[in-house]
């Protein structure tokens, strides 16, 4: 028998809970009506007006089910211990639902969990008279504490001797649907028992009325036999009153800071590569968005890494704002010029703008290589990728590292995610221990993370600091090193991070054979005449191995540079479009006789000149293709380097912006909620005095009512009760002892506020007169 998921029920809340609970927030104090509203901001937008108000927010499906979403496994089971207990339709104690959790939980315990629950106005009442709001039966599980739904006409003694009839196979069949989920999927439902064969324990036990029919395939345990199958000592089950303990091993914050530097730095220089290559060579964007298959294995290749790093990378230099689409009809992913910003930059400046970026991103790169529900494949930088919470839970994982001893690492990736379990079991949904997984391997990967632990440069960016953490893994990187180890077989080893110009020179006149703590360049041919091309000569690079090598020159280099000096640039090209010279006639008799070279079209103006039709660079291009090595020439003789220079466009910044301000429109700030409590502190005490008013007019009232009646009351000292817009649009109510009315404004006495404050008159929508 397979087990099955429980679905979800709905009905609507009887209005008394309602007026019980308004009843209980007009009772609590200031300091716990402000922390409600931090708890559920929802609450607070738009002003309460009163605690009836309040109350039947508070009550609102969507709203109860956004306050469970941050509570912890214990406070849930607790939560729905009650609602097995139908604390929504009459009082329970606090002795009484300690029981009912099990032997293994103490009343201390579920009193601190009934603390979480009314600060969140979800329970309300005392010690003896616990209520519960109704709508959490809504959004909790349809069989609560995997329990399923009572069956009518048994009760639980019955269902105690019951379960002592059954037998031994139909008691292995009560014991795993009073587990966790009391429903079973099995073909025995349908399924009679022939003449002459023995029924089923499934069968049995549904004739004896044990087992409820739910549809053709799907069988529920009765809730009361599942207590009894439980026992008393566990009528909930297992219960988590504490959270998974993490494992930790102590590193030293040094060590652990120490690993990301190679991290960090290993990140800057491949993404360093990444615009160099988009930048002559842009991917185009898809039709559907996001970047080839073939593009991301091009890049990977190019930078000679995995795919899946190079699709990371993709992700983290949009999110950067350092590469955006082109504005064009067929648009490509081009780098920005904000790129050039960041390459100025220095390492650790690169890393906190890529960090941050990561940190904030609302997407999910751990996501690229599965598919959607339509079947297709999310790639890089497809809108498929794009998760909302993304960032929020991406924070989570971090927070918990961040929560740990400096220097300390977890063990294993499954004991952080059983740990986020436990606290918000609601979320995350079905990628919750993924995105876990995905946070702490992309975390290592940016310097984030490393050995387990948050980097120093990690805690700071949680904090929002990105100065402070570009400061603190500045000191952790180590300093650049002034020189590298020029070794026989032509290998150059720079033993560890080189000066910015250094390492220039090295990129130009050598390639990466291998990189990491301990970068190994292979110079060649190749290389070398790429330096030349470029404008060095001959003797700056002896020059630079003799100053810069700490080992002595083997002679096989020395030759290779002289020998391609001594071949390169022997043809000096111009502009006529474009001319060819050589000092050697013989030279350019050469090329001129070769009929591969029949459509540079060139004709000889000079033994030691040759002119062409074509451009300098296309000369220069099919010469070199030819097997020869010229070098282009600039109008005063110098040499001109014609490597194509990078795209750039302007782009649109960050990829998504920062995160939403928590103080903004959707989360009042601290001084907005304490606003707002005032407004319904004073909303209360009008609906407590205005069945002794006259009653306000209807409608906006006249102003000519409106000033005679403040004034009457401000001459004999009566108090009014008026209704507002205040300056953020909101409506609101006060109660005020006016003491002048004029220039279009009321002065008078706040008595919410206990101060004097100003009413301009053409914001008040009612007003009437206190009497008594």
């Amino acid at each position: 028998m397979e087990a099955m998921p429980p679905n979800s029920a709905s009905q609507d809340p009887p209005a008394h809970h309602a007026e019980s609970l308004a009843r209980a927030l007009r009772a609590s104090d200031d300091e716990q009506l402000l922390e409600l509203l931090r708890l559920r901001p929802d609450l607070a937008t738009p002003p309460p007006t009163d605690a009836a108000v309040l109350a039947n927010r508070a009550m609102a499906r969507a709203s109860v089910a956004r306050a469970c979403e941050d509570l912890d496994s214990f406070t849930l089971t607790a939560l729905e211990a009650l609602v097995l207990l139908d604390a929504d339709e009459h009082e329970v104690t606090v002795r009484r639902l300690a029981e009912f959790l099990g032997q293994d939980v103490t009343e201390q315990q579920v009193i601190s969990r009934l603390e979480v629950l009314r600060a969140r106005a979800l329970v309300w009442g005392g010690q003896d008279s616990l209520r519960m709001v109704s709508t959490v039966r809504e959004t909790t599980r349809a069989q609560p504490g995997g329990l399923g739904a009572p069956a009518a006409d048994l009760s639980e003694q019955r269902a105690h001797e019951l379960l002592g009839e059954l037998d031994d196979e139909e008691r292995r069949v009560v014991d795993k649907l009073a587990g966790a989920s009391p429903l079973g999927r099995t073909g025995e439902v349908r399924r009679d028992a022939k003449r002459g064969e023995r029924p089923t324990p499934i069968q049995r036990l549904l004739d004896r009325g044990l087992l409820l029919r739910r549809d053709e395939e799907t069988v529920e345990l009765p809730r009361q036999l599942g207590l009894a199958a439980r026992g008393p000592q566990h009528p909930m089950g297992e219960v988590e009153t504490a959270e998974p303990t993490l494992e930790l091993t102590e590193h030293g914050q040094e060590r652990i800071d120490g690993a990301a530097s190679g991290e960090l730095l290993e990140l800057n220089r491949h993404v360093e590569l990444l615009l160099d290559s988009w930048g002559q060579d842009p991917p185009d964007v898809l039709r559907s968005g996001g970047i080839a298959v073939r593009d991301v294995r091009r890049t990977a290749k190019e930078l000679n890494i995995t795919e899946s790093r190079a699709a990371l990378l993709a992700e983290l230099v949009v999110a950067a704002g350092l590469v955006d689409t082109s504005g064009e009809e067929d648009p490509q992913w081009v780098p920005t010029v904000r790129a050039d910003t960041w390459l100025a930059c220095s390492p650790e400046q690169r890393w906190s703008a890529l960090a941050a970026s990561w940190l904030d991103l609302p997407r999910l790169p751990g996501l690229m290589g599965a598919r959607d529900e339509r079947g297709r494949l999310l790639g890089p930088l497809s809108e498929g990728l794009r998760r909302p919470n993304a960032a929020g839970e991406r924070r989570r994982v971090l927070e918990l590292l961040d929560e740990q001893p400096s220097g300390h690492g977890v063990r294993r990736d499954a004991d952080v995610a059983a740990v986020l379990a436990w606290r918000a079991p609601r979320r995350g949904g079905s990628l919750r221990d993924e995105t876990v997984h995905w946070t702490l391997s992309e975390g290592i990967t940016l310097g984030v993370v490393a050995a387990g632990g948050l980097t120093s440069g990690g805690r700071a960016l949680l904090a929002g600091d990105e100065n402070a953490a570009s400061e603190v893994m500045g000191r952790a990187i180590p300093d650049p090193v002034d020189h590298v180890l020029v070794q026989a077989d032509l290998t150059i080893v720079a033993p560890g991070r080189l000066e910015p110009e250094l390492a220039g020179e090295m990129d130009l006149v050598a390639d990466v054979e291998s990189a990491g703590s301990a970068t190994v360049y292979r110079i060649s041919e190749a290389s070398v005449r790429r330096a030349l091309d470029a404008g060095r000569s001959s003797e700056q690079l002896h020059e630079l191995f003799r100053t810069r090598s700490r080992t002595p020159i083997p002679q096989g280099l020395s030759y290779l540079i002289d020998d391609t000096a001594r071949r390169h640039g022997r043809l000096r090209a111009g502009t006529a479009s474009s001319f060819l010279r050589c000092e050697d006639p013989v030279v350019l008799t050469e090329v001129l006789g070769r009929s591969d070279l029949g459509g540079l079209a060139l004709r000889r103006i000079a033994p030691t000149v040759l002119i062409s039709p074509l451009p300098l660079e296309e000369l220069v291009d099919e010469l070199r293709a030819a097997g020869y090595s010229p070098v282009a020439e600039g109008a005063d003789g110098g040499v001109l380097d014609l490597r194509p220079s990078a795209r750039r466009i302007r782009g649109r910044g960050r990829y998504g912006g920062r995160p939403a301000d928590p103080s903004g429109p959707g989360h009042p700030n601290e001084q907005q909620l304490a606003e707002r409590v005032r407004t319904l502190r004073a909303g209360d005490q009008a609906a407590n005095v205005r069945g002794n008013t006259l009653a306000p007019e209807k409608g906006r009232p006249s102003a000519n009512a409106t000033l005679e009646l403040l004034r009457d009351a401000a001459r004999n000292g009566r108090s009014v009760w008026l209704g507002f817009v205040d300056t953020q649009g909101g409506s609101t109510q006060r109660i005020v002892q006016p003491v002048s009315v004029g220039s279009g404004v009321l002065q008078g006495f706040d008595t919410s506020r206990e101060e004097l404050g100003n009413f301009p008159l053409h914001r008040i929508t009612s007003v009437a007169v206190v009497e008594g």
